[in-house]
């Protein structure tokens, strides 16, 4: 496939694009839900009968949770870590005992071996009680080694870094840098090969390390040499393991943030660090493709936890609607008690929905998830704010008042705003809401450019120009005259009004791949830097996958005879149709032309900050990890029993 025109981009725009490029999987090993939409084919087959966890694998699960809850119900304290600032060694100690360390990790290489559904129903079960634990527990196994090794690594890497992570053994994976976020080109960490190709020697600051400073190995990205393309230097990006106990490295700082007290983040600098060759992932200059595969997988347990969390939030709600009496009603009773418990339930419903069927993707194996997984990252990360903040509203002063002030003074404690605060991260971490936006508008073009990317492409020949203007002339003219015609789907079998609501989705799908087609004639490449475009068209996208998914699983409910979805998805499906018309609009009746004006004027106005520099300190409590890590400090541990 042809990559993107570039001419209308400065140097260091067509660089990072590049390296992003690079990175991408090019290849799709499966028709994509979430991708057919955007060319206008809403293919039901793909979604119903909607994928269900196995049986078996259901009861694995039942009995895994209900140890793990009656742990955590025991010895796990979400409040304590919150006022404390980290979790207690026995947790670290238990969750090594019951294997916590390795769920995914086969258990050939000592661990449980477990599906990708029961991973995140037993974050979802630690998020419970803990969001700062269940992040750990994530970062350690989804980003952190088991992943990367699992999907990446040699044999002989298994055989010797699965088992420590799985015991225990804690992993981090060090990416961002203080001036090198989403945008991987800008990444200065460099990993040199000595002159005896024995050991690479890493230089370079990594920052907001999840699990930084108690880790016992790191994932960490850096620059490797650059390779010459077509005459022209790239930059690569290659992955290592790095022991966290290496000579050179050092903890500068612990970071601490509005939500998730407990996590360990790190600043870490590295300093002619030396790791042995072996510890290369994979091939030099496939760090970032092996992140991004990495993270297909990782970014799945913000909305199983969210989901998860959200149905707890809304029984809470519930009860509390029923009991708070206002003007001598029960609050659940007036409009705006009811507008919010019915948008807080069925918004469980469809994050559950969206995390459901990504997962049983993800179970089935040889499934391209890529957009199902950003797709359900970025839905349900928006989602959970909106509805934390609809809970807050909802309780009123109570909801902002903390757990422990409401049970101190003798009313029921529920960490609302310890959970708001939380769960803002999610807009953030693992790729934030304006990169996912960016990643699956990216891939939302994707047909398109493999049809008719030479067009764009100044390095293409005449030729090969002509032969796509051919290709598309007969591509093109009866794809978009399909869009235009009339659907004579019904979707029989469906109860009313779900099979209206599928007709509905399937016009507006037409409608979405017609918008799309034309911004890209309009506008043509500079189409990338129309984001705010790309971001409504992204969001009809998703509004119209996860109707389509919450239509089909209720009404795979409704086949074996289970209504209590029923009303939950038919109010939901109302309610997402009135985002969905009303993003349309905004697509050519906007303000985006005088924001970009504005925002010009404002940035002429003022200076940049100037740089800092980093403090060459090491941590003032802790070396190379933590006095709780397993890896590190099992003579203590020992001792606790």
């Amino acid at each position: 496939m042809s990559g993107p025109d570039l001419k209308h981009l400065s140097e260091k725009e067509a660089e990072s694009l590049e390296v992003a490029e690079d990175s991408r999987e090019l290849k799709w090993k499966s028709k994509s839900f979430m991708a057919s939409f955007f060319m206008g084919d809403f293919d039901i087959g793909l979604s119903y009968p909607f994928p269900e966890q196995d049986e078996e694998d259901k009861k694995i699960g039942d009995v895994i949770c209900k140890v793990v809850e009656d742990f955590c119900q025991e010895h796990l304290d979400g409040a304590q870590i919150e006022r404390e600032g980290a979790i207690p060694a026995k947790i670290f100690k238990g969750f090594a005992e019951l294997g916590l360390f390795g769920i995914k990790i086969q258990k050939e290489y000592g661990g449980l071996g477990l599906s990708q559904t029961n991973y995140i129903r037993i974050l979802s079960t630690v998020g419970y009680f803990c969001n700062s634990t269940q992040a750990l527990l994530s970062a350690h196994q989804s980003i952190g080694v088991p992943q990367p090794i699992k999907l990446f690594g040699t044999e002989e890497q298994k055989k010797k870094f699965l088992p420590l992570v799985a015991k225990g053994h804690i992993s981090a994976f060090a990416l961002t840098e203080p001036n090198a976020g989403s945008d991987p080109a800008s990444m200065t960490t460099e990993a040199k090969l000595s002159e005896d190709g024995k050991n690479w020697i890493i230089n370079g600051v990594k920052l907001w390390c999840t699990n930084g400073v108690i880790a016992d190995l790191i994932v960490v990205m850096a620059r490797t040499p650059d390779k010459i393309v077509k005459g022209k230097a790239r930059k690569q990006i290659s992955a290592f393991v790095v022991d966290a106990r290496s000579e050179g490295i050092k903890i500068l700082h612990q970071c601490r943030f509005m939500g998730l007290k407990g996590l360990e983040n790190a600043l870490i600098k590295f300093t002619n660090v030396v790791v042995p060759a072996e510890n290369l992932i994979g091939a030099e200059g496939k760090g970032l493709k092996i992140a991004l595969t990495t993270l297909n997988d990782g970014r799945l347990g913000i909305p199983g936890v969210a989901a998860k969390g959200s149905k707890l939030l809304s029984e809470y709600c519930q009860r509390w609607a029923k009991t708070r009496v206002q003007w001598g009603k029960a609050i659940g009773e007036h409009e705006e008690g009811a507008d919010k418990l019915a948008r807080i339930d069925a918004g469980s419903l469809a994050m559950e929905t969206i995390s459901n069927y990504a997962n049983a993707l993800a179970d089935k194996g040889g499934i391209d998830i890529r957009m199902e997984a950003a797709t359900a990252k970025l839905f349900s990360s928006e989602l959970i704010w909106d509805l934390l903040d609809t809970a807050i509203q909802l309780r009123g002063g109570r909801g902002y008042e903390t757990e422990d002030s409401l049970k101190k003074r003798g009313e029921q404690g529920m960490p609302i705003e310890r959970a708001l605060r939380d769960a803002r991260v999610n807009r953030i971490l693992e790729g934030s809401t304006e990169v996912m936006h960016l990643f699956l508008a990216r891939e939302a073009l994707d047909g398109h450019l493999k049809m008719a990317g030479s067009l764009f492409d100044k390095r293409a020949s005449f030729s090969d120009k002509f032969l796509t203007l051919l290709k598309c002339g007969l591509y093109y003219p009866f794809w978009y005259l399909k869009l235009l015609l009339p659907s004579f789907k019904f979707y029989f079998g469906f109860k009313s009004p779900l099979s209206r609501y599928l007709r509905w989705i399937n016009s507006r799908t037409s409608k979405l791949a017609r918008a799309l087609f034309h911004r890209m004639v309009l506008i043509g490449p500079k189409l990338e830097k129309r984001q705010l475009t790309l971001t409504r068209i992204v969001d009809i996208g998703v509004e119209l996958v996860v109707m389509g998914l919450v239509a089909c699983r209720v009404q795979t409910e409704l086949d074996r005879g289970e209504d209590k979805n029923f009303k939950k998805a038919v109010y939901w499906l109302k309610s997402a149709r009135l985002r969905v018309d009303e993003l349309f609009r905004e697509l050519n009746n906007n303000s985006d032309k005088e924001a970009r004006e504005l925002s010009q004027d404002l940035l002429n106005s003022v200076a940049p900050f100037e740089e800092n520099e980093i403090p060459d300190i090491s941590h003032p409590n802790r070396e190379f990890g933590s006095d709780l890590s397993l890896g590190k400090q099992s003579e203590r541990l020992n001792k606790l029993g």
